[in-house]
């Protein structure tokens, strides 16, 4: 396999192997083959990752200390944490013209890794508290056993309703980037701690953000069944991020103190990603020839 030398080339390549590798498959002839393949993968993943992580590291040492100053400082991110309060949100809620609104969407629609599978992989072996409240907060995104209300199923409505459709070679890498990440934390277990983080953060940051969202689909005379998942996750993620801090990220840095440096690096490096896709939608929005055709 090439060496990869951009981040478009590198991030279409693992996105493309992440779609393949969580896809269920069946025993092949050429097992041998696609373990070297993965293996060559998986080493452009582990670069990138611990690449992204250099570049938090510092910042992250901030929430060394007892447990209750790492919850302080872990819900601090809401306010200060990289690409929060960022104008983009105001601008959809208040100026995005459809076709605009749609190129958003249909961005990250491609860009979203799927949180109940990634809750699902995280949770592994973690002790009974944190596993319990993964356990809550999955049967949360899975509808409580009716299909209809799955999160994924919502944003698949969405999808369908507005007719987009989302593809790896027509996302901007940055929103490619975030998916691979956070993948990449979820499925391998030496980023067990900054999975945590990345999750969490997801919890504590997302209402605001789907709350302008789901404003600017309904100024552009969008309906209930298109912003459902917007609307839901305005409300609901407020008390899972109540709860993630709670029970989750709480005990383990009783616990361990020593995993708070990676559970924040987490958090920031998700942060990180979502920041540089707000950086690169808003670049191409100000440009409407790009958008017209969505």
């Amino acid at each position: 396999m090439p060496v990869d030398d951009t981040p478009d080339t590198l991030h279409r390549r693992l996105a493309r192997f992440n779609a393949a590798r969580l896809r269920p498959g069946i025993p092949s002839l050429r097992w041998k083959e696609e373990l070297e393949h993965e293996h060559a993968c998986r080493l452009l993943e582990g670069e990138y990752v611990e690449g992204l992580r250099a570049t938090v590291q510092a910042a992250a040492s901030a929430a060394c200390g007892n447990a209750a100053h790492f919850v302080a400082w872990f819900e601090s991110l809401a306010h200060n944490g990289p690409g929060q309060g960022h104008p983009l949100f105001d601008w959809l809620a208040h100026e995005a013209t459809l076709p605009q609104m749609r190129w958003f969407l249909t961005q990250e629609a491609a860009g979203e890794a799927g949180f109940e599978d990634l809750l699902a992989y995280a949770q592994v072996k973690l002790p009974p508290q944190p596993k319990l409240e993964c356990a809550r907060n999955f049967w949360d995104e899975m509808g409580h056993g009716k299909q209809s209300a799955m999160h994924g199923q919502m944003l698949e409505q969405m999808v369908r309703e507005l007719d987009l459709h989302p593809a790896i070679d027509t996302t901007v890498w940055e929103s490619l980037a975030l998916a691979n990440t956070m993948v990449a934390l979820a499925t391998t277990r030496r980023y067990a701690f900054h999975a945590i983080g990345a999750l969490g953060v997801i919890e504590l940051t997302a209402p605001g953000r789907v709350k302008q969202v789901a404003a600017g689909m309904q100024r552009l005379g969008l309906g209930g069944r298109a912003r459902a998942y917007f609307d839901l996750h305005a409300a609901l993620d407020v008390s899972h991020s109540r709860a993630w801090n709670r029970e989750v990220i709480l005990p383990m840095v009783e616990a361990d103190p020593a995993c708070g440096q990676f559970i924040a690096e987490g958090a920031l490096m998700r942060l990180t990603c979502g920041e540089r896709c707000f950086e690169r939608y808003g670049a191409e929005l100000r440009q409407p020839e790009e958008v017209a055709a969505c």
